[in-house]
């Protein structure tokens, strides 16, 4: 197994840079815009985006299209929809530490989809993995009302992050991975449409929110995934997965830096051990 090369490791600190930076974005866009019409801006300008990648547009079979269409829904809409509506009431940081838990709900989802329990090495995984979780949760559940809730929403739209990468295998392994997201956010924009356009009345102009949904959406929605497939095909799956364990480092370093959002002790205790259970859960059992 060859080690990273200098243009490995420059595009996997950009797939963390900027899926970590993806909630310091909408937390900006949330001064002024309603949750619908930020996602509509994301998913928006990441399909158009997307569009512009030639193995984006290549052709798939229409069978397949109602898959990749259910795949829009629970990997883009219905996820996409909940992360603004829970910044309302958490923080930008507090959702980038529970984002990190997200390979150990793909592992949960695996075990079920496939009713096969898990080897100890991912039983240690999802392990070391809740109980980061539940040190990040501490602050929140100290608080409660509106900061528990949106930390418990963060926390419904990783567990359908985790069920979309189980079911998107099969397709992702047949067509690659960029023409499966593409047409899945074409089918997720059908649905955050009408919401986003409902909301626009509800929401305010100003450059600051609308600059934040370039980067959330062109970059966060749509040229990472291309980054990300990239690498892939350059590492292979579980080493460029490895980005997706600095979103945590990533989210709190932008909220207490930008933002200066405060983040207590035991939740950043939580970040590692997180991070631990995520890398452990993903590896393949021997």
């Amino acid at each position: 197994m060859q080690a990273y090369t200098l243009l490995d490791w420059g595009l996997l600190a950009a797939i963390a840079l900027i899926w970590g930076s993806s909630f310091l974005f909408m937390e900006i866009g949330l001064r002024s815009f309603a949750p619908g019409v930020i996602t509509l801006a994301r998913v928006g300008l990441g399909a158009a985006t997307l569009a512009l990648f030639a193995r984006a547009r290549a052709p798939v079979e229409r069978e397949d299209l109602p898959r990749i269409a259910g795949l829009g829904v629970i990997w883009i809409a219905i996820p996409l929809l909940i992360f603004p509506v829970a910044q309302q009431w958490t923080t930008s940081s507090v959702t980038g530490m529970i984002n990190g838990a997200m390979p150990v709900f793909t592992v949960l989802w695996a075990t079920y989809l496939m009713r096969r329990l898990p080897g100890w090495r991912q039983l240690l995984g999802i392990g070391l993995g809740f109980l980061g979780m539940l040190l990040v949760f501490v602050p929140e559940l100290e608080v409660g009302g509106d900061e528990l809730t949106g930390a418990l929403l963060v926390v419904v739209a990783v567990m359908f992050y985790g069920l979309a990468a189980n079911l998107s295998v099969p397709l992702s392994q047949k067509y690659g991975a960029l023409p499966v997201v593409f047409r899945s956010q074409l089918a997720a924009l059908v649905i955050v449409a009408p919401i986003g356009l409902v909301q626009i009345p509800a929401s305010s102009w100003s450059w600051e929110s609308a600059l934040a949904m370039v980067p959330a959406g062109a970059l966060g929605t749509g040229a990472a995934f291309a980054l990300m497939a990239t690498l892939t095909g350059r590492v292979g799956g579980p080493r460029a997965s490895v980005a997706i364990y600095f979103l945590p480092i990533v989210a709190i370093v932008l909220g207490v830096l930008i933002l200066g959002e405060s983040v207590e002790a035991i939740a950043v205790a939580g970040v590692p051990l997180v991070m631990a259970g995520a890398w452990i859960a993903s590896r393949r059992e021997s």
